[in-house]
């Protein structure tokens, strides 16, 4: 197979364009016959009066060794076709291996074990995606929270409700990665997130997919269970031997991973009671930002070409006066804020798009870093308590009825309370209060978001515009804590693997997912 790098398009390229530009690079006949498959797709708007598409391609043609002998270029390579390969065979394990938790984490590790023969078990604190949909649709439609099933808990886990982003920065030279995006695709992802630069597939598409990877596990042999909650560990002589479900039901294993949220709060508990070697983590706290989606197309792409091209993103950062950083995360376009609340008297918020990322706002978080000095307590826990304070916060500044407070950017930027709202209209809708936002947050996050909104309006004209909506608070950008676990991944109690994001080795659904691959190869390999 040969590789074709770096080609660059017009906005309104055609597929002959593409044949043609094939051609002319290979230096073939016309009538030769070849197939092709983008690899990468991206956009290069780094000049606005000429925005290009760009490609790498993998191209199926005879002779191609004597094509790459004939055409030395740096962009063009031979490169072999591999697929992920699970490095252990079935050892016959005596015990099905229990699975807490079914977001990417948990459901990739099933998902693997299942199709090497192993049989897991997923136990699911809340509903299946179908039941959890409804629960949160009612939430949005009245403020009659669920503490079972809502944006947090539930089938395919937080990531389901947010803007579905695939990218990761984690290295992957074992095509883990590759099987997730694989593994989506087949169960119902659009073909593009294989080749798109930013993937990403949004909270409509994640809902089907996590449905059609768990018929998948079930078909393999796999079992997944809601509404079944661990609440206590079985150990014995310093292993796990079996679980307790919903404080009264008792299920033996040996071998159990602990693919849990980083909302887990009252499992984090559980797990420190049971004395597993857990420490404190740095993470960031902020709010949401809301402008609309034209000015940040504008800013990305120029005056011309919005309709032939994707609706534009940013990622931006500053470091502060005082030290800190401040920083874009889950900037979801065409998107809408929603109210990701998981425990009574609290209030926090997050970000979600569609596929198609049509909805009249962007919004992003602006976060700030916390470290394990700033949480007053000396608890393993202390960061819970940390985000819960804000949460607290939050929710008496937004009535005390699960509104979210907003405020205008300007307002907050001079410690008032908003008026009313300007052109910018909350995605929110009638579900938020206006609020002064600088009481929710520590003085020094509020600080470094004010000086970030006016360094990034430098990067992007009108990011400081008075009539941006902030919302407030966004506390769970990723887990408060990290339970130890050794080259083997498992903890200090044997045969208990922790996993992903709420145990604090993933950021995201990929990075969830594919550390799911990995605890289960050595679940396969112990």
């Amino acid at each position: 197979m040969l590789r074709l790098q770096q080609l660059k398009f017009n906005i309104d390229h055609t597929e002959n364009d593409i044949r043609k530009r094939i051609i002319k690079d290979l230096k073939i006949n016309n009538n030769i016959p070849f197939s092709y498959t983008i690899v990468k797709k991206s956009i290069d708007a780094r000049k606005k009066n000429d925005i290009k598409i760009v490609y790498t391609f993998d191209i199926d043609i005879k002779d191609e060794h004597k094509i790459l002998e004939r055409k030395k270029v740096n962009y063009l390579s031979y490169i072999e076709q591999k697929k992920y390969k699970f490095p252990y065979q079935n050892n016959d394990i005596k015990d099905r291996p229990v699975i807490i938790g079914s977001g990417p984490a948990g459901l990739f590790c099933a998902l693997i074990l299942a199709e090497n023969g192993y049989c897991p078990i997923v136990l699911e604190r809340g509903q299946d995606i179908d039941s959890r949909v409804k629960d949160v649709e009612q939430f949005m439609a009245s403020n009659i929270l669920s503490t079972k099933s809502n944006i947090q808990f539930g089938e395919g886990g937080a990531g389901t409700f947010s803007d579905g982003k695939l990218n990761t920065l984690v290295k992957d030279k074992f095509l883990r990665n590759k099987k997730v995006l694989d593994e989506f695709v087949e169960c119902g992802a659009p073909k593009e997130i294989l080749y798109y630069n930013k993937p990403h597939i949004g909270t409509d598409y994640l809902r089907i997919v996590v449905k059609n990877i768990r018929n998948k596990i079930i078909s393999l042999g796999g079992e997944v269970r809601f509404n079944e909650e661990v609440t206590s560990l079985i150990i014995e002589n310093g292993s796990i031997s079996g679980l307790i479900i919903n404080n009264k039901k008792e299920l033996r294993a040996t071998k159990v991973i602990l693919a849990i949220g980083h909302s887990a709060r009252n499992t984090f508990l559980m797990l420190k009671n049971h004395n597993l070697l857990i420490e404190k983590k740095p993470f960031s706290i902020g709010l949401r930002i809301e402008h609309p989606q034209s000015l940040i197309n504008t800013s990305q792409y120029g005056n011309g070409h919005h309709k032939d091209l994707p609706v534009a993103d940013y990622k931006l950062s500053h470091h502060c006066k005082n030290g800190r950083g401040v920083y874009s995360f889950c900037m979801c376009p065409g998107g809408f804020i929603v109210n990701a609340s998981s425990e009574e008297g609290r209030v926090v918020t997050n970000g979600m798009s569609n596929y198609q990322r049509d909805e009249e706002n962007a919004n992003s978080a602006l976060l700030v870093n916390v470290t394990p000095d700033d949480f007053p307590e000396e608890d393993v826990l202390a960061g819970v308590a940390f985000q819960r304070k804000w949460e607290e916060l939050a929710y008496v500044a937004g009535g005390s009825n699960y509104n979210i407070p907003i405020q205008l950017s300007s307002d907050f930027i001079n410690n008032r309370i908003s008026k009313g709202i300007g052109q910018v209209n909350p995605s929110l809708k009638d579900r938020v209060t206006l609020a002064n936002l600088n009481d929710c947050l520590p003085t020094y996050v509020s600080e470094s978001i004010k000086e970030g909104i006016l360094a990034f309006d430098k990067k992007i004209r009108g990011f400081a515009r008075e009539d941006a909506i902030l919302s407030g608070v966004e506390t769970r950008s990723s887990s408060p804590i990290r339970i130890i676990r050794d080259k083997g991944f498992q903890s200090n109690i044997k045969g208990l693997y922790p996993c992903g994001e709420g145990a604090g080795y993933a950021g995201g659904i990929m990075s969830a997912a594919m550390d799911g691959i990995k605890v289960a190869e050595a679940v396969a390999s112990n």
